[in-house]
């Protein structure tokens, strides 16, 4: 949810409304004193989302809170030669709830690589975005990959699809998340 990626060159859909959910849900995460983990890409050397630069930075909209955990990025992969696995290790998390940007680049190749390490996913199906492309609208590209991971074969994890409002239904009736 960098700035580089949300220019008048890259327009993403309903971006407004996937930050507003985001922003609700790392909200209802840290008052269950869940981690929240904010990821960057770093593309240090490379001339794009260069590191303090201000298509490195978060929108302005996203709301972070200093105890957030904070992860680099350096390829579509959150994992690939991040500290992120160390992170989730350190603290025993075995459950993830994805959302962000690029469903088709950064969002797709996180979820696969998850599902390769066992994790339990739930990818929040109305908090992540993308833009058009050449031959498919945003929103029909966000409908096939929802589709595609509500239907793939899990680990020894699980995957499931859920919208925010879901999830807080889940969570309330729970009482916590396991």
């Amino acid at each position: 949810m960098q700035k580089g990626s949300f220019t008048s060159r890259t327009p993403r859909f309903d971006t407004d409304g996937v930050v507003k959910r985001i922003n609700e849900l790392a909200a209802l995460f840290r008052t269950l004193g869940f981690p929240v983990f904010c990821i960057q890409h770093d593309g240090t050397g490379t001339g794009e989302f260069e590191k303090n630069s201000t298509e490195w930075e978060n929108l302005d909209e996203l709301i972070l809170k200093p105890i957030d955990i904070l992860v680099d990025k350096y390829a579509n992969d959150v994992f690939y030669k991040s500290n992120l696995q160390s992170k989730l290790n350190e603290l025993d998390i075995k459950e993830l709830f994805i959302t962000g940007c690029a469903t088709d680049f950064c969002v797709e190749s996180t979820v696969q690589s998850a599902l390769t390490k066992d994790y339990s996913i739930t990818v929040v199906a109305d908090g992540h975005t993308t833009g058009a492309r050449p031959h498919l609208q945003a929103e029909k590209v966000i409908e096939h990959y929802n589709w595609v991971w509500q239907n793939m074969l899990p680990t020894d994890g699980k995957i499931e699809v859920r919208e925010l409002e879901q999830i807080k239904s889940d969570i309330m009736i729970k009482g916590n998340i396991s």
